[in-house]
This record gives structure tokens, C-alpha cells and sequence, in this order.
């Protein structure tokens, strides 16, 4: 920490590090001091382009680095492990972007990583640092649907020929670790069950790669049982044209709330066990929206950017961050659970790590 702001260092220089530079930019507490990147003149650009902080090749060498307080993981997903233990074990705090890994093992690791080191992991699910996506939660949270008798999570989104050539390792099982579901998806399944206040306890799935010629799936559905005994479904795909924001369908017993992308679309209830749920007012979105459902170069700022002072907040307070990697893994366990069921054609039930 230098001059009241804590050094952020970013190993992976590709399109998700745009956002966690600018989310640092934005933190009156942070600051930009290294980046890394095995791809040297990526790397030399981006550090160049960012007040000509330090860069290195090896992630390894920048953990030592110590200007270094807070380590970013914005490599292929397939990588995350082993640059949050290696950061962990350096004494360096770690910001992780989605999914937390792809493997149920690496990510018991990391996590044993971090509790040992005694530093702080905040994990990145900006969907659940919105002022509406918050206000869900906490209705249903409070009983205001009655019941829980139904959880729909609707991604239907469009990735180009173009997208996937842009980098080797997307659409691979090795680093990708899935397609519409564990690169896009994800963040709706997260939002789903975060805002249902209830983990899937079994799952049904069908998959494939209808449009694209790539390894993973570009098309998926999904039928669930969650533990509070409420039903639900998964569409998760990559090859909708022109794309579709996301939608989250809540239903109870008492009414129904939407989530489209992150901003509340519908809100009927009714106080009678049999009466007809009555739409009411919606006020205007307390913040834009940014959809990325054909263009992933379209993340808004603000989540990222809450989540980087949560972290810088956590650190000083030396509390947990908002989103931890306990809580973070959860939407990883049920895509792999999700996978399993598709490749196997049965019903499988869901394992959650500690």
C-alpha cells in the first residue's frame, strides 16, 4: 500500500481486464501498478496504455512484486487456480472474475489456498450488486411470493464465428470448461439462485453445439429441483440471433417477479391466498442495464467497480468480502452437475464444496 491506495496487479490482458481497469480506475483507494500477460506485446500495450505501470511475462514473478497488495485473475477460465493460489500464497489478496474455476477440485483448492494465507478473495457477479436485483432477494427473503413454486433463468444470447477464433482457448473443455453455460450463462444461474435464496438440489439436461463448430456446448436446457421444493428451468445458449436479454422469472404462490437483465420488469402480488396478483407501478431503474447479448465488449462498469471497493473495504475492515469464493462456486458446481447430467442422460444431483 502506497500513499493510502492499495496496488492492483492484472495477470491476463485480454477482453474482461478492460473492465477490472477501469472498476481500479474508479476506486478513490486503488491504484494500477502491474500487469502481466504471456503474450508480450499485449501485455507491453496494456501497461504502456495504463501509465507505464510494471509489466511481466510471469505471473509468478508479479505475486512477488511488492507494490503488489490485490492480484486480478482475468485469465482463461481454465487458469484461474493457479494464479489465485500462487497471489494466495505470496500474502496477496485476490479479485477473481467468473467462474471462479471449471473443476470442482481446483476450486476446493483455492479456497483452502486463501483461508490458509489469511488473505481476502472477492469474486465477480456484478448481477447481484445491483439496487434492483438487491431488492428481489430481499422480498422473496421476506416471504413477499408466498410459496417458492417456480425459478426460471433465460440466457439467450449470441456469440460470431469471430468470437470464437479470437482466442484458442475459447469454446475448449481444457480452458473454457464449457460454452453458453460456463462463459455466459453463469452469471444468470448465479443470479437465479442467489435471488431464489436457494441452492438446485437435482438436475436434468439435455445439451449440444447446433451452430458453432467448437468443442463445448453452444445450446443448453434444463430442468431443476431446488431445495426449497420449488421447480425451475435453464435456457443457456451462444447461438440466438440477434440475441436477448437476459431474463429471471420468480414465481410463488402470491405472485411473480422478473429480472430483466438486471433491472426489475415485473412485480405482481396479491395478500390472498387465492386472489389474482396485481401488477404494480414500476418506478424507473435506479441504473443502466448494459447488456452484452451479442457483443462482449458491452460489460457496464458499475458492478465490477462496487466490488473492487467492497474488496479494498474488506481488506481494511478485515471482513469478508461481498461475494466469497464459497458463495461464488456454487453456480460452478451446478453447470459441472448440469454437464454431467447432459453427458449421462440422467437425473444428477448437485454437489456443493464447503
Amino acid at each position: 500500500m502506497k500513499n493510502g491506495k492499495f496496488g492492483f496487479g492484472i495477470i491476463g490482458c485480454g477482453t474482461i481486464s478492460g473492465s477490472h481497469l477501469k472498476a481500479i480506475q474508479a476506486c478513490a483507494e486503488a491504484e494500477l501498478v502491474a500487469v502481466c500477460d504471456i503474450d508480450e506485446v499485449k501485455g507491453q500495450k496494456c501497461a504502456a496504455e495504463n501509465g507505464q505501470v510494471r509489466f511481466y511475462r510471469d505471473y509468478q514473478e508479479m505475486v512477488k512484486d511488492p507494490g503488489v497488495d490485490v492480484v486480478c485473475i482475468c485469465t482463461p477460465s481454465g487458469l484461474h487456480c493457479d494464479g489465485v493460489i500462487a497471489a494466495a500464497k505470496a500474502g496477496k489478496n485476490v479479485f477473481c472474475e467468473k467462474p471462479l474455476d471449471i473443476n470442482y477440485e481446483r476450486m476446493c483448492r483455492m479456497i483452502e489456498a486463501v483461508d490458509k494465507a489469511k488473505v481476502k478473495m472477492g469474486c465477480v457477479f456484478q448481477g447481484r450488486t445491483h439496487a434492483d436485483t438487491i431488492k428481489v432477494r430481499e422480498a422473496i427473503k421476506a416471504g413477499v411470493l408466498g410459496r417458492m413454486t417456480l425459478g426460471d433463468g433465460l440466457m439467450k444470447y449470441y456469440r460470431s464465428r469471430a468470437y470464437y477464433a479470437s482466442a484458442g482457448w475459447r469454446g475448449t473443455w481444457a480452458l473454457d470448461g464449457g460454452g453458453a453455460l460456463m462463459n455466459q450463462g453463469v452469471h444468470g444461474i448465479d443470479l437465479l439462485m442467489w435471488a431464489m435464496n436457494s441452492e438446485v438440489e437435482r438436475v436434468f439436461a439435455r445439451m449440444d453445439h447446433l451452430v458453432r463448430n467448437i468443442e463445448v456446448e453452444d445450446t443448453c436446457v434444463a430442468s431443476m429441483l431446488f431445495k426449497n421444493g420449488a421447480l425451475g428451468s435453464l435456457v443457456g445458449t451462444t447461438s440466438c440471433n440477434p440475441g436477448e436479454k437476459r431474463r429471471i422469472e420468480l414465481h410463488g404462490d402470491l405472485g411473480t417477479i422478473c429480472i430483466t437483465e438486471s433491472n426489475i420488469s415485473r412485480w405482481a402480488l396479491t395478500a390472498e391466498p387465492d386472489g389474482l396478483a396485481q401488477d404494480q407501478e414500476l418506478s424507473a431503474p435506479a441504473e443502466s442495464s448494459p447488456t452484452a447479448v451479442n457483443d462482449p465488449t458491452k460489460v457496464g462498469l458499475t458492478g465490477h467497480a462496487f466490488l473492487v471497493n467492497d474488496l479494498v473495504q474488506a481488506i481494511k475492515e478485515n471482513r469478508e468480502p461481498y461475494i466469497v469464493g464459497r458463495s461464488a462456486r456454487k453456480a460452478v458446481d451446478l453447470i459441472l452437475a448440469i454437464y454431467e447430467s447432459a453427458r449421462t442422460g440422467r437425473e444428477v444431483s448437485v454437489k456443493y464444496g464447503d
